[in-house]
C-alpha cells in the first residue's frame, strides 16, 4: 500500500521579503544607534528598548524558519501537523471521515489566508497555493489540509478510501 508524506514550508518571496525588511531596519537602528552613536528616529527608545524591540523580528525570522505543515495519509487516516504548534500528529482516521477529496480553493476568502485558519467546524491547515484535502467529517465538521501535491494526494485517498473519495 501507498503512503503519502509532505512537508511543506512557507516560501513565499513576498513574506519574506517582509520579514527580513523588517530586521533589516531593526538591525539598523541598532547599528545606527550603537555602532554610529546617533539617536535612531525622532523620538529614540533606550538602548535597552530598542535591543528588546529587536528581539521580535529575530524571533519571528526563526519561528518561520522552522514553521511547516506535515502530512501523511496511510491505512489508519490523514495525519498532519503544524510545527512546531503541534508536536505530535492529529489523526483524522477514515472510519470518522464521510467524505474525502481534493478541491481547489480560495485561501483569502474561504479562509482569510494561510496557516492555522478557521474556527468551529470549518478548519483550514494550509501554507501556500490554492489546493487541498478536504475532509468532511460524520460528526459535521469540515477540514481542509493545503497540498502542493495535489494528483498523488488523489491518488493515495482513492486508494484508501475508495468507496466515498
Amino acid at each position: 500500500m501507498k503512503i503519502f508524506t509532505e512537508t511543506q514550508r512557507f516560501t513565499q518571496w513576498w513574506l519574506w521579503l517582509i520579514i527580513i525588511g523588517v530586521a533589516g531596519l531593526h538591525l539598523y537602528g541598532l547599528y545606527k544607534q550603537f555602532y554610529l552613536g546617533e539617536p535612531f528616529g525622532d523620538n529614540p527608545a533606550s538602548n535597552e528598548g530598542l535591543i528588546m524591540f529587536s528581539i521580535i523580528p529575530v524571533l519571528l525570522i526563526v519561528l518561520f524558519l522552522f514553521l511547516r505543515l506535515d502530512t501523511k495519509v496511510d491505512a489508519e487516516g490523514v495525519h498532519y501537523r503544524f510545527f512546531p504548534f503541534q508536536i505530535n500528529y492529529k489523526v483524522k482516521k477514515w472510519d470518522e471521515i464521510e467524505k474525502a477529496y481534493v478541491r481547489q480553493y480560495k485561501p483569502i476568502y474561504e479562509y482569510g489566508g494561510w496557516g492555522i485558519r478557521g474556527w468551529g467546524k470549518d478548519k483550514a491547515r494550509n501554507v501556500s497555493g490554492n489546493m487541498g484535502l478536504q475532509l468532511e467529517l460524520k460528526n459535521g465538521d469540515r477540514l481542509l489540509i493545503g497540498t502542493q501535491k495535489e494528483r498523488e494526494m488523489e491518488k493515495t485517498v482513492e486508494e484508501f478510501f475508495p468507496a466515498k473519495s
